[in-house]
């Protein structure tokens, strides 16, 4: 039996993938001998052992482990290569995966999304949360078409689409009403107990860079990983939140939170979305990303 690099090449990758040659065998629809055939037709080109022996099948040996580690990454390419093929195909079926926050798709990608559902409705969306470094993992592993993220992000691997301006503040709720149209310091501010984001959140981590610029460091007494939590816990007077002030609009408006005024600037952030600069997105995303530009530019 005759087999061309990359059938080699796969073959190495179950086997190595399944611990199995009668694994790897049953994945790819091919017979026991083939496979064992297969790898040792490799072992012969490098002169050098991939695998041995063990009681439950094979392992890869220290040499194998190093081309493992080269034709995985390759597989993982070849199989997101065919994924976007598929979805090629019509529109009429396919995917859109798209990584965030809860509270970017809630208040950021609501409508975008609810406008590509009307007009595809057979299109089926696949919301996936994480923080940031999660969703630019996901981004590189194929996981996901798209992330929404605040920016800035800096990796040339990725491309970015602004989106709208989000101005982050500290609220609170009628326990410090004493505090409402007083301008604090952030060394006053601090004496305070504070509710933040966790500390993987790309709004955390801003503000602990802003702070720390002054010379001071961040200590919350509750760190929470929702906006809704944020909100809620300054409401019930568990401490002061930094939050999204978008997110917040509707306590704001009615009373039941008011924002504490500092004596220093808060930046506005960007949030965007991003993809793979060098990988060409699926027909589903590419859509997706030409309607989201279109609705930017109106």
């Amino acid at each position: 039996m005759s087999m061309t690099n990359y059938e080699l090449y796969k073959v190495f990758y179950w086997a190595a993938k399944t611990g199995s040659l009668t694994k790897a065998a049953k994945s790819l629809y091919l017979t026991q001998p083939s496979v064992s055939y297969a790898v040792k037709q490799l072992e012969d080109r490098f002169k050098m052992k991939l695998f041995y022996r063990t009681a439950k099948g094979v392992a890869l040996t220290e040499e194998g482990s190093v081309l493992f580690s080269y034709i995985e990454q390759s597989q993982v390419l070849i199989t997101i290569a065919e994924e976007k093929m598929e979805a090629l195909k019509n529109l009429t079926s396919g995917e859109l995966r798209i990584g965030g926050s809860d509270s970017l798709f809630k208040h950021f990608m609501l409508s975008h999304l609810e406008a590509f559902h009307h007009e595809h409705p057979a299109i089926k969306l696949q919301l996936i949360h994480g923080t940031t470094p999660e969703i630019i993992n996901y981004l590189k592993e194929g996981k996901i078409d798209l992330g929404v993220v605040r920016m800035p992000i800096s990796d040339p691997q990725l491309e970015f689409r602004e989106g709208i301006e989000l101005q982050d503040c500290f609220v609170a709720g009628a326990h410090y009403s004493e505090l409402n149209g007083v301008e604090l310091s952030l060394e006053e501010l601090m004496q305070y107990p504070l509710v933040l984001f966790s500390r993987n959140s790309r709004a955390r981590m801003a503000i602990n860079e802003l702070v720390q610029g002054y010379g001071y460091e961040l200590k919350p007494s509750i760190e929470v990983g929702s906006v809704d939590l944020l909100i809620e816990f300054a409401r019930k007077g568990l401490g002061i939140s930094y939050v999204t002030r978008e997110f917040v609009s509707n306590e704001l408006e009615d009373g039941s939170l008011f924002e504490i005024k500092l004596d220093v600037k808060l930046p506005p952030s960007q949030v965007g979305i991003m993809n793979m600069r060098n990988v060409p997105l699926s027909t589903v995303a590419r859509k997706f990303v030409e309607r989201f530009d279109k609705r930017n530019e109106a």
